[in-house]
């Protein structure tokens, strides 16, 4: 069961978005109402068309011939006794396609099929199409490839070391180091010279996977020169941009279609090698071609939670000032490079955020090993960090004899503040989540028990990039809308992946209009009818798309009261927008008077972070967003001594959301998180067993069931963000960042022992116990960090308040 509680913080700014009720709150009709979804009946009566419902008439079926190598080259492909199966139209091999391709401009490192080598098992090297899905995989089995075994590389350890055989990927900077960055802002030096205590600490942080419901799926159809294909991608533009570059053809002539979605999390943001396939494949066969992924080859396609080793050490003052914070960490990116560098980057850039940090080192170095590759999932390179420290900073609170919650209120950032990593903070309810988790749960009365416990922890997670991925002067997002008949049509590339965006925009739309949702029409996600919007991801819909559309509406909502006013002769002052009236006017009828004056009737509206909030150091490109969200939980179990079980009684989220369009949206995102940050606290983690994935299925992988959920209390805390639509701030991803230091931070209170890396099983919780009962520190954990050889730390000067806008 859950509870839902509303509340309102301080009121900070003018929202940009202010709407007919102007910045106060009041007076809206349909923001801040708990709505169901716009897309509500669709998907629970089964209307809802996915991408593996698509049935084109004459398609294709594709499969794709995956290595069962880890690390080869590839001597030869013999593709002859597939191609002559009964049933198969078509056989495509990599040096048809020898284009390299990544979602970043610095990591294209990929090939839709390999045809030189091989790098995980489950790598593409060919593909079939056929009449049906038996006969193109038993094609598949017919194919022989001969490869040459390479010595894998499996470990984040063995990694950093010299390669046995050669590097992973030829063009890494060192060996199999895929990237290395050093930052240092203010004198770290100093700052530890200044503290009373000096403290270290070492976390990891396993590597998990998205396991959203719908598999990946893409069909494509190549006629009259124009290729289309339909895909469940969260990043339609960057999907479109690769297809492109790797088929050759002008961006002109295609057109890509985000389906609706079961699911994305992250896990579909990159452009994938079987959308590049049926593309081509459509090509040569003139006909239709669908590929939908297995659940294993999901596991495979992964871009999943990087493992992250982390290294931390904090100098503070007696009274639990923080004077000084030095943080190091090393991820397990997989054989390519997906979104890896800015994963890198997110590890160090945000905590700075939550605290306000006096001199912050980062230094941080991604790797590739012989796995699935690594990108983002739900918060994107933060909630490891999170976890750390969070964690060390309870560890240095008991060392000090000092309340954990009193030491992170003493060293929270304020609003409308630079950080000293030249992050620009709007609003920031920090301090009003944590006295809300802490006062529900009686966290700082809460009773003492061995086997029981509670945890707490806090975060803040950014509400879209700052920056875009091809670094431009472009808006990050667009909204086109046409008005006529009385109804209103949005036109928005943003993909909804199941956060409710398009119920968003619809919301948004309406309330400027004086509409009501049914009035407003969606076209989304389709690049040759809607405006560039740049994807799903990094929790950037609902306050980029929704500006862009709020800006558009206006357009609109002007020409209208402009036209009522000259047709009844009223001052423009005087003309009011109300419940599907303009005026004296229904809407239908200002519509037909704006149209006499104007003909058609369209407006466009866009959306670009402001100016100013991205430093000009190498790596600042990764932290800046226009709005930072902030949450605190309270995690309350039972733990048990004898067998090392953890059971959650309940969570308490308080969750700072700039202004809460839709309550019953915003908390299924919040539970949505909870859920998530459970379950990789306690059970998910992606195993690797001689190079083999060893639980690649909804069966094997451990996660949450509904009998594992506790009951949650979620807080919803208001500050109406200056630069959100209406206000709001984001909530995809930010609630779940404090859940998993707040569940391993409980087993501590309820055991007295650290279990230093997630997920925290059974065995562990025993072996920290073991360590107790032998007189040890009562820990399991990583024991060291490794040498690595970062470069000298890149020292920028901490911005000056007082001269630098905010």
């Amino acid at each position: 069961m859950s509870g839902v509680k509303r509340v309102t913080a301080d009121w900070v700014g003018r929202p940009l978005g202010a709407g007919p009720g102007g910045g106060d709150g009041t007076g809206f009709r349909i923001v801040g109402k708990p709505l169901p979804r716009v897309d509500a009946v669709a998907k629970v009566t089964g209307a809802t068309i996915y991408a593996d419902d698509l049935a084109l008439p004459g398609a294709l079926a594709c499969k794709l011939l995956r290595s069962p190598h880890q690390h080869a080259r590839i001597r030869s492909v013999d593709v002859a006794a597939a191609r002559e199966l009964p049933g198969v139209v078509a056989v495509l091999t990599g040096d048809a396609l020898p284009a390299r391709f990544g979602i970043l401009p610095v990591s294209q490192d990929e090939r839709a099929l390999e045809f030189e080598k091989v790098r995980y098992v489950g790598d593409p090297v060919a593909a079939v199409a056929a009449l049906d899905e038996e006969t193109a995989q038993a094609a598949c089995k017919l194919i022989g490839v001969d490869y040459e075994p390479l010595k894998p590389v499996m470990t984040i350890e063995a990694a950093l070391g010299a390669p046995a055989d050669e590097p992973i990927q030829e063009e890494a900077e060192l060996g199999n180091i895929h990237r290395l960055a050093a930052l240092e802002f203010g004198d770290v030096d100093e700052g530890f010279a200044a503290a009373d205590l000096v403290r270290e600490d070492v976390f990891f942080y396993a590597g998990n996977t998205h396991l959203a419901m719908e598999e990946h799926s893409a069909t494509a159809v190549f006629r009259d020169g124009q290729l289309t294909l339909w895909s469940s991608t969260q990043t339609p533009h960057y999907v479109h941009r690769t297809l492109a570059k790797v088929l050759g053809l002008p961006m002109a002539r295609i057109r890509v279609v985000a389906t609706p979605q079961g699911g994305g999390f992250g896990g579909k943001s990159d452009p994938f090698s079987h959308e590049i396939i049926v593309s081509k494949l459509a090509m040569m066969t003139g006909r239709p071609v669908k590929c939908t992924l297995t659940r294993e080859e999901v596991f495979y396609a992964h871009r999943g939670r990087h493992p992250v080793l982390m290294w931390v050490r904090t100098g503070v003052t007696s009274d639990g000032r923080i004077r000084a914070l030095h943080f190091r960490t090393a991820l397990d990116g997989g054989a390519y490079g997906s979104f890896g560098v800015a994963s890198m980057y997110y590890t160090g850039a945000l905590q700075p955020v939550t605290y306000d940090l006096p001199a912050y080192r980062f230094e941080a170095c991604r790797v590739f090993t012989n796995k699935a590759p690594c990108g983002p999932k739900r918060g994107h390179g933060t909630p490891q960090p999170r976890f750390a420290l969070e964690l060390h900073l309870d560890k240095i609170a008991e060392e000090l004899g000092m309340d954990p919650v009193e030491l992170r209120r003493r060293n929270y950032v304020k609003p409308a503040s630079r950080t000293v990593n030249w992050l620009r903070v709007t609003s920031c309810a920090i301090d009003e989540v944590t006295d809300r988790v802490v006062d529900a749960s009686g966290f700082s009365r809460r009773e003492r028990r061995h086997g029981h416990g509670q945890g707490f922890a806090v975060s803040a997670y950014l509400c879209g990039a700052g920056l875009p991925i091809y670094w431009n002067r472009m808006p990050h997002s667009e909204v086109n809308l046409k008005v006529d008949r009385g109804g209103v049509t949005v036109f928005c590339g943003a993909a909804d992946i199941g956060q409710g965006s398009d119920s968003v925009l619809a919301t948004l739309v309406a309330e400027e209009l004086g509409l009501s949702r049914s009035d407003i029409r969606l076209v989304t996600a389709d690049t040759s009818l809607t405006p560039v919007d740049l994807g799903s991801y990094s929790s950037r819909v609902t306050f980029m798309a929704g500006n862009a559309a709020i800006d558009a509406a206006r357009k609109i909502r002007g020409t209208l009261i402009s036209a009522v006013a000259v047709r009844t002769g009223r001052p423009l002052a005087e003309v009011t927008v109300g419940d599907g009236t303009i005026g004296d006017m229904t809407f239908e009828e200002a519509v037909g008077a704006a149209e006499e004056l104007h003909g058609a009737l369209g407006s466009t509206g866009s959306y670009a972070p402001p100016p100013g909030i991205v430093g000009s150091f190498r790596g600042a490109g990764v932290g800046p967003s226009p709005a930072y969200s902030y949450s605190a939980a309270v995690v309350d179990l039972d733990a048990d001594a004898r067998t090392g079980e953890v059971r959650v009684n309940k969570v308490w989220i308080a969750h700072d959301i700039g202004r809460s369009l839709n309550p019953l949206l915003v908390m299924g995102q919040v539970e949505g998180s909870v859920y998530m940050g459970i379950g990789e606290a306690l059970m998910e983690e992606n195993v690797y067993r001689k190079g083999l994935q060893r639980q690649p299925s909804m069966l094997e992988y451990k996660t949450l069931s509904c009998l594992d959920m506790p009951e949650i209390e979620a807080v919803l805390v208001e500050t109406l963000d200056p630069e959100g639509p209406y206000g709001a701030k984001e909530v995809g991803q930010g609630p779940l960042l404090p859940v998993v230091p707040a569940v391993v931070s409980a087993i501590h209170d309820a055991l007295g022992v650290w279990v230093d890396e997630v997920p925290v099983t059974p065995e562990k919780v025993l072996k920290a116990l073991e360590s107790l009962a032998k007189g040890g520190v009562g820990r399991a954990g990583p024991r060291r960090f490794p040498e690595i050889p970062y470069p000298p730390c890149t020292k920028v000067a901490p911005p000056d308040v007082a001269t630098t806008a905010v």
